[in-house]
């Protein structure tokens, strides 16, 4: 047998496959990206909304560059705001939506990203009743865990990783110009 049919026609075989299949999925992404821009474009409107329902609409604010805060809209209306933000959690990057009223209040937050620890950090990052512990809380100054809001039992990580990306939202706010 032939050193062509032993060695280099298996080689040009596996190559053409992965050529093949690389062009294949290239060409997928292509199709698929500004679909899924859009799909997760239309989920953050609605997230804004459900955090402040009596805005009628939502203009980005310009010019806030706060470390881990992405996002920072306004409510044409003058509603308020909603700041999304990042913070490094046990099992990943946790991603939270925080609404402030016009005075400086903290109405309510969401947790639209996560991939904590079934069970135990997702108890923070997928528990409604634990995001209500930040409501009503002032964006005055940096919330503080243990005084301003309590940990989750057995949580404490994705707890600490939660008040971060809050405190970020909190930074965030504080640095909008108010007229």
């Amino acid at each position: 047998m032939s050193n062509w049919n032993k060695v280099f026609k298996p080689i040009v075989v596996l190559c053409v496959i992965c050529i093949v299949i690389t062009g294949a999925l290239a060409a997928t992404n292509s199709a698929t990206a500004p679909v899924i821009a859009e799909a997760k474009a239309e989920a953050e409107r609605l997230a804004r909304t459900e955090l402040l329902p009596e805005a009628d609409d939502f203009a980005p604010v310009e010019g806030i560059e706060v470390e881990n805060v992405s996002d920072v809209y306004a409510a044409n209306n003058g509603a308020g705001y909603v700041i999304t933000s990042t913070s490094k959690g046990y099992g990943g990057t946790i991603t939270v939506m925080s609404a402030f009223t016009p005075d400086g209040t903290l109405k309510q937050i969401k947790v639209t990203d996560a991939s904590e620890t079934p069970g135990f950090g997702s108890n923070v990052t997928a528990t409604p009743s634990y995001w209500e512990r930040y409501m009503g809380k002032s964006a005055s100054q940096a919330l503080v865990l243990g005084q301003d809001v309590d940990a989750h039992n057995g949580a404490t990580i994705s707890s600490k990783a939660l008040l971060r990306a809050v405190n970020s939202a909190i930074e965030a706010y504080n640095a909008i110009p108010k007229s």
